[in-house]
């Protein structure tokens, strides 16, 4: 046996013994998420889905149906596509407590209150979807503005001092 096979390992030193085995993280220990950052990320997710949905809806209609303007369609469910990158990139930071999702997200629920109070303006079936949209944007905003979002991602109130 060679000397390194024979000295018994520190705690800070590890061999993994299979490429499934995930060896543990040393020195600083993360502080848990908040659930209501938790909760943001849901909320930036599932308008990020939504989008994405919408997209692809858009995307295959014009490519399968008879869209009346078929460089209108393809243009819309592109905007679209494009668009649920941003909230699904804000929901990856906030599940990730970057501090700088938090921009995108409070972003993405501003401008979904107006989508949603012209849903809710519709005589259709847009009115559900429009009252969904709304909670969401008014829950993610809520969350998104909590002290102990804005704190377990690192932003400092104004006149807060460095630490």
């Amino acid at each position: 046996m060679s000397s390194a096979e024979q000295t018994p390992l520190s705690g800070t030193e590890q061999t993994p013994v299979s490429g499934t085995e995930q060896t543990p993280v040393s020195g600083t220990e993360q502080t848990p998420r908040p659930i209501r950052l938790t909760a943001a990320a849901a909320v930036a997710g599932v308008e990020a889905l939504g989008l994405v949905a919408g997209g692809v809806y858009m995307l295959v209609n014009a490519l399968t149906g008879s869209p009346g303007d078929l460089t209108g369609a393809l243009t819309g469910a592109v905007t679209l596509l494009a668009l649920g990158l941003i909230p699904l990139a804000a929901a990856r930071g906030l599940w990730l407590c970057r501090s700088w999702s938090r921009g995108p997200a409070v972003i993405t629920q501003i401008l979904a209150l107006p989508v949603a109070w012209q849903m809710l303006q519709a005589n259709s079936a847009m009115i559900p979807a429009g009252a969904v949209l709304g909670v969401l944007a008014l829950t993610g905003l809520v969350l998104l503005v909590n002290p102990a979002t804005t704190e377990a991602l690192g932003i400092r109130r104004p006149g807060q001092g460095t630490p």
